[in-house]
């Protein structure tokens, strides 16, 4: 196997379903505190740390595998650093046994001495999810405070300033440090004085309606429209009334009159504007006559223009001085209005035509509008399936059929944001097929973990779906499949895993359902590695994921 093959560096790991318990690993470059002196056998003979994922060579020392990768990146042909002898790709091996002793090693709780626990390296990490004394962040919103899983309880009930308690007026919920800005601003029924001095202690949300009640507070005097503007205490309203009676009565008589002479003056005006509208009404008696005078003559003079242009004047006239009649009619029925002796002009007529002309105007409405819902209906219908084409095109443009699947994640830390939150656990591939008529397949992604891979690493699963000839395929599904973490530097650092399909599996049977159980590796890559700044397995928030299907002895329809 060539040196810039990754693969080479990779081992064939045991198959674990989306739904598998836990797997044994430990997180590197950390300090660990070991029960018996570490054995120099258990070293990485490169970073003299404890092993992770040993790879032996051909010389027989054992490396941590990335270890190995940073041998290959010094020199184009790696030195073994123990025995100056040249390590020959193909000749290392990942070392499965000397990496279940190390998982076996006993190690302290780095909270020690405080927990006494003693825990092999492989179960540490899940050991420190559970220690009641590691260190936690609090986990109310603005709280920064660190406190001792076993104190998490009592700090969030009783200590912590974020926690939420019940406002002692209104019971809702509130954060005690913003709890005495609520009850002074926003609690409803928090008590607060009388704004009018009467001593009374009210709720807040009552204060408007104690108000209009309130005996301290000044109203006008209800004489006020007669010309009284004393302004006085509602408790004393009934002793000013009392002791001003005759002033009122004045100012009442006093206002009477006035309107008595503006209804005289009404009168006279109104007189001498119905004697101009009579005058008018004559004026236009008389153009009628005119009218039908000058359309005798029309009918016997041959001057046609002449006696049009004439007739348009007259008609003109009489337009204006029509005009001028409803003006003075509607100012008389005003007058009459403000006076309230008269009856009002008959409208009626007029206004029920206006009503009737909007009311066929209404039913048109309803029809054009009945009509323009159907066809919004038709154009929506037409929307979805252009749609539902447009998608179809795209999947079939990007679809593979060689057992190749380049699957690139864009807005990496939305999508992991939307994951730890528990709102998109996880997201599938494009489906790919082995052949035109081949195995339809996809890949699923748990950019948060899931299992023993959850919160800590990337999960990545192969997932066997039903396609449109599986009748005709060969059951269960055997194929070697690599899972791999494209490097973006073009040194070709991938990240590899590979498996073969177990024919004794559910996941590989033939799909009863859309798709069968998902199958790959919980832990495939730590957010650590993969969200390092020193990699290039992310860029412009942007990484690439490629699954490989083994076609050998794949016979194709």
């Amino acid at each position: 196997m060539a040196c810039d093959e990754p693969a080479a560096l990779s081992a064939t790991f045991t198959r674990q379903n989306s739904s598998s318990t836990s797997s044994l690993d430990f997180e590197p470059n950390a300090d660990y505190e070991f029960v018996e002196r570490l054995e120099e056998r258990y070293k990485c003979a490169y970073c003299h740390l404890v092993l992770r994922n040993p790879h032996q060579t051909g010389c027989g020392h054992r490396f941590c595998q990335h270890c190995v990768l940073a041998l290959r990146e010094l020199n184009a042909v790696p030195i073994c650093p123990v025995d100056k002898e040249t390590i020959k790709m193909q000749e290392v091996f990942k070392d499965n046994c000397c990496k279940r002793e190390v998982l076996n090693l006993l190690v302290f709780c780095k909270n020690s001495p405080d927990c006494n626990s003693k825990v092999i390296l492989g179960r540490y990490q899940e050991h420190l999810q559970q220690c009641l004394f590691e260190s936690m962040q609090c986990t109310n919103d603005g709280c920064r405070e660190r406190v001792l899983r076993k104190d998490l309880k009592e700090h969030l009930s009783q200590h912590c300033k974020f926690r939420e308690e019940r406002c002692q007026y209104c019971y809702t919920y509130v954060v005690l440090i913003n709890i005495k800005n609520h009850e002074q601003n926003d609690c409803p029924d928090y008590p607060v004085p009388c704004l009018q001095n009467c001593s009374q202690i009210i709720l807040k949300k009552e204060i408007e309606k104690h108000h209009a009640v309130c005996p301290e507070a000044e109203v006008d005097c209800p004489y006020k429209q007669y010309g009284c503007h004393v302004k006085v205490k509602r408790g004393k309203l009934a002793e000013h009334e009392n002791s001003a009676l005759r002033e009122h009565m004045l100012q009442i008589l006093d206002k009477n009159s006035r309107l008595e002479e503006q209804i005289s003056d009404l009168y006279k005006s109104l007189e001498c504007k119905e004697i101009k509208i009579q005058q008018l009404a004559d004026a236009i008696k008389k153009c009628e006559k005119e009218f039908r005078q000058y359309t005798q003559l029309f009918d016997n003079n041959s001057n046609l223009m002449v006696s049009t242009q004439a007739l348009a004047s007259h008609l003109d006239k009489s337009a204006r001085l029509e005009s001028q009649v409803k003006q003075l009619i509607q100012m008389a029925n005003q007058q009459q209005s403000k006076l309230d002796l008269r009856p009002l002009f008959d409208t009626i007529e007029n206004v029920k035509q206006k009503i009737a002309l909007m009311e066929t105007y209404d039913q048109r409405l309803v029809v054009l509008e009945d009509q323009s819902s159907k066809h919004d209906l038709q154009i929506n219908i037409h929307k979805a399936q252009l749609n539902k084409n447009e998608e179809r095109f795209k999947l079939l443009e990007g679809t593979c059929y060689n057992g190749k699947l380049i699957w690139k994640i864009t807005d990496y830390r939305m999508k992991k944001k939307e994951a730890v939150e528990g709102r998109v656990l996880s997201i599938a591939s494009q489906p790919f097929y082995t052949s035109r008529c081949g195995y339809r397949l996809c890949a699923r992604a748990y950019l948060n973990g899931d299992g023993s891979g959850k919160g800590t690493h990337i999960s990545l699963y192969f997932v066997v779906m039903r396609g449109e000839f599986d009748s005709l395929l060969l059951w269960p599904f055997r194929q070697k499949v690599t899972l791999m973490l494209l490097d973006q530097s073009g040194k070709k650092n991938h990240i590899v895993e590979v498996f073969r399909a177990d024919p004794n599996s559910s996941s590989f049977k033939k799909p009863d359902g859309e798709m069968n159980i998902a199958s790959g590796c919980p832990r495939f890559v730590p957010h650590t590695v993969l969200e390092n700044t020193k990699n290039t397995y992310i860029r412009d928030d942007t990484l690439f994921l490629k699954v490989v299907v083994d076609l050998t002895d794949l016979e194709e329809l």
